[in-house]
């Protein structure tokens, strides 16, 4: 537990200031009150508040190192009567051998014993009682902080554990095109392995921490783009619409890749007709709106997907803003299959991101 509450300088300067007060303060008291000469209640304040003191000090260490589960405050309570023992003695002894002469002080002195006695226990107690409760509430923060770091670990690797799943569907697509190809037609073979080699090494670069601009999403969902075309040659058109102001907003990347993949493998899916997906990207206030139509079928629906790719980014949007509206989906007389992203701003106190 590393608490440094008593070492900073500021905390030193503040304590000393208050001790000399109280010194002074105790002095004045000796002096007028109990009509004790200047030097003798000068030494008797400081002797005793200096012991005090330091008795305070080692007390709030040894409670900073240790302080038992169980029985917290017997330990305390003989603590305090240890140290205030030892105080009173050391302060009896040299304020003795310092006035030996002074017979009426040290006769006071004797009669002060339990009235002295128990203000520093009381003083000592005190002092137990409010280091014990700001080191419990310093580790508490401390235990909190260190919560709140695990849980945006884990929110990380779920981010990175989402990212990376989504990755192999497409992979393994693309593979299986490029065997077929490798047959009919070599040359676009090689053409959609170099697009493809490309756009891995571009997706290694990416971070679900980033942010990347929307013009900076765009060419890479272009290059992915350029490879599903390869595939699926004459078959599919894509039609992007970017309203100009969206271009210099933020979304974190490799969001649209898995929506555009999912309308691309719905809209292809059983048929051999030519599809046109349609991408569109607006604002609407501190709002980036990207949004991906695609014809379906709803009646031939696939029996392999598993629906991981949208609810992975449902997640993921989750995740970074705590919102799981932020993806929606729709459809169009059972025709056009829609979904509609939304990207909060990062610098958009509205959200916690």
């Amino acid at each position: 537990m590393k608490i440094k509450s008593l070492t900073t300088q500021k905390t030193q300067l503040t304590t000393l200031t208050i001790l000399l007060v109280w010194i002074t303060v105790c002095s004045v008291f000796f002096n007028i009150y109990l009509n004790l000469p200047i030097v003798i209640s000068i030494v008797d304040s400081l002797i005793t508040n200096v012991l005090l003191a330091f008795a305070c000090v080692v007390l709030s260490n040894l409670l900073h190192y240790y302080q038992p589960k169980q029985e917290r405050i017997l330990f305390m309570t003989m603590l305090v009567l240890l140290l205030t023992t030892i105080v009173v003695y050391l302060a009896e002894i040299m304020l003795e051998n310092i006035f030996k002469g002074h017979k009426s002080y040290l006769l006071m002195l004797e009669l002060a014993f339990p009235l002295r006695f128990l203000f520093l226990f009381i003083s000592l107690a005190w002092c137990a009682l409010v280091s014990s409760l700001w080191y419990r509430i310093e580790e508490q923060s401390q235990n909190h902080e260190r919560l709140l770091e695990a849980k945006n670990f884990a929110k990380e690797a779920e981010l990175n554990k989402l990212r990376h799943q989504l990755q192999p569907h497409f992979l393994f697509n693309s593979l299986n095109s490029v065997y077929a190809l490798t047959i009919v037609n070599p040359s676009e073979a090689g053409v959609m392995i170099t697009k493809l080699a490309s756009f891995l090494r571009g997706n290694l670069k990416r971070d679900d921490e980033i942010w990347v601009s929307v013009e900076e999403e765009m060419e890479y969902i272009e290059l992915y783009l350029a490879i599903e075309k390869v595939r699926f040659s004459h078959r599919l058109n894509i039609d992007i619409t970017i309203a100009e102001e969206a271009l210099q907003f933020n979304l974190p990347g490799t969001f649209v890749q898995p929506i555009v993949e999912n309308a691309i493998k719905f809209g292809l899916y059983n048929t051999n007709a030519k599809i046109t997906i349609d991408i569109q990207i607006w604002v609407e206030g501190k709002l980036l709106f990207i949004q991906v139509k695609n014809p379906y079928d709803c009646n031939m629906k696939s029996t392999e997907s598993t629906g991981f790719g949208l609810s992975a980014i449902k997640r993921r949007l989750y995740l970074l803003f705590g919102d799981v509206n932020l993806l929606q989906t729709a459809s169009i007389d059972e025709k056009i299959y829609v979904t509609t992203l939304k990207i909060p701003q990062k610098n958009d106190e509205n959200i916690n991101n």
